[in-house]
């Protein structure tokens, strides 16, 4: 039995400086970064692997942000990721949620002009996934079409945390109307809003998609003594405020039968973002916009087949994994796999196949450049070999052959202390024996002729 085999990393170390030549220091560095270089290779691999959990912050009960959110859902669960639905006021908590690192949130739905005071480098866009009108219900016998027309009434703006809250108080201060002034602004649920609108308790109630259902919007819109304002400074607006859209509800769009709405009406309203945190997976946001595009994708109302989702830029940066999914869509291997096979497939490919690429021409290197460096220390002592044996030919003096045997012993004690790879074996000792061959033909040179 051998006792003397190593095993492990000892075992490792020994086949390095045996088969390399390498001291036992290089030997260290060189398996501790082919030791480093897996490390990293194998947790990328891990720490890439897409989620299988995602969270979403929504909107409240009923809303459209809620509705999309489950049909968001449904899409990712075919790909094998269950997504939770959070559910918020709307877009100003859903941007506080997004911002707070302590709240365990990915991705959510963010209405365009409520960045005051936060700060947009934190987060990315996926696009903008679709208008988002804001609707100003009013009940009044004469024709409301400027916000002005509403100082000193009664108003419910939407509930706080919504995007329609923040938008309301922003086009009221532009009008002149302020909290705490002659108007009354009152911030509340929505569907109570509505019904104190009907019941005449506020004159005006501010309506968007984040906070409002469908269904509170259809009753509104069809409700007798109710009226929808068309914006007559639509343009104005979309001017003064970059994040607004001049939007046209088309007469009898709602109700072709009753002529609902009576007339064209113009609309204002920003778009609705797709917002993530930076280090969203770069597959799920891909998946991601894929079920934007089932959902968002279609004609409606206020859009054209296929507008959204879109790469517009507003208050955020749009992510640069969705500017490649706009560019050129999924990858190859995401557009012929099933998305876990996908997965996996594609993070070998990036994690190990340029560890593979790069160490295997490295590992092949270094044999070739310690044969070169090897045969260059061989040489280097076979030329001083040639130079001595070259002066043993000629007749020498007793005192000059002492010398130059003096200057063997140096090349021998140099040469026995080389290290030098197994595979030089034979080298090395040939050159051991010629310098032993010149030791005898220096010795017979040097010792005096016999009589």
């Amino acid at each position: 039995m051998n006792t003397d085999k190593k095993t492990g990393f000892p075992g490792v170390l020994t086949l390095a400086t045996e088969y390399f030549g390498l001291s036992r220091a290089w030997s260290v560095l060189t398996v501790c970064f082919i030791t480093l270089v897996l490390s990293f290779g194998v947790f990328w691999f891990i720490h890439s692997a897409p989620p299988r959990v995602l969270t979403i912050t929504g909107g409240p009960p009923g809303s459209a942000f809620e509705t999309n959110a489950e049909q968001y859902c449904a899409i990712l669960a075919s790909n094998g990721v269950h997504l939770k639905i959070l559910p918020s006021h709307g877009s100003i908590e859903n941007l506080e949620r997004l911002e707070n690192p302590a709240v365990r949130v990915d991705v959510g739905f963010v209405q365009g002009g409520v960045m005051q005071g936060t700060n947009a480098q934190k987060l990315v866009s996926l696009g903008s996934i679709a208008y988002e009108p804001l609707l100003v219900f009013c009940r009044s016998t004469t024709p409301i079409t400027r916000l002005a027309q509403l100082a000193g009434q009664r108003l419910a703006i939407g509930p706080e945390g919504s995007g329609t809250h923040s938008l309301a108080l922003t086009l009221l201060q532009t009008n002149g109307i302020t909290p705490g002034g002659s108007t009354t602004l009152e911030a509340g649920e929505t569907d109570d809003a509505a019904g104190a609108l009907l019941a005449g308790t506020v004159d005006a109630v501010f309506l968007m998609s984040d906070s409002a259902s469908r269904q509170t919007l259809l009753r509104l819109l069809r409700a007798p003594g109710v009226q929808l304002m068309s914006f007559e400074q639509a343009d104005a607006y979309t001017r003064r405020f970059n994040y607004l859209n001049k939007l046209r509800l088309p007469e009898g769009a709602i109700d072709f039968s009753k002529n609902l709405p009576a007339h064209d009406v113009w609309l204002i309203g920003p778009t609705v973002e797709l917002v993530a945190r930076p280090d969203l997976n770069a597959a799920v946001s891909d998946l991601l916009l894929e079920a934007a595009s089932h959902v968002h994708g279609k004609a409606s109302m206020f859009q054209n087949q296929a507008e959204f989702p879109a790469p517009l830029v507003h208050e955020f940066t749009i992510s640069p994994d969705a500017l490649r999914y706009y560019k050129s869509g999924k990858t190859f291997l995401y557009r012929k796999l099933p998305f876990w096979i996908a997965s996996l497939a594609n993070r070998i490919l990036v994690a190990f196949v340029p560890i593979v690429l790069l160490l295997i021409p490295g590992l092949r290197l270094i044999p070739a450049a310690y044969k070169w460096r090897s045969q260059l220390r061989i040489y280097r002592w076979y030329r001083k070999l040639l130079v001595l044996e070259r002066e043993v030919a000629r007749e020498l003096p007793p005192a000059q052959a002492e010398a130059l045997l003096h200057r063997l012993n140096e090349i021998e004690g140099v040469v026995t202390h080389m290290r030098v790879p197994a595979s030089f074996a034979n080298q090395f000792y040939g050159l051991r024996e010629h310098i032993d061959y010149v030791r005898q033909r220096l010795t017979t040179r040097a010792l005096p002729p016999q009589k």
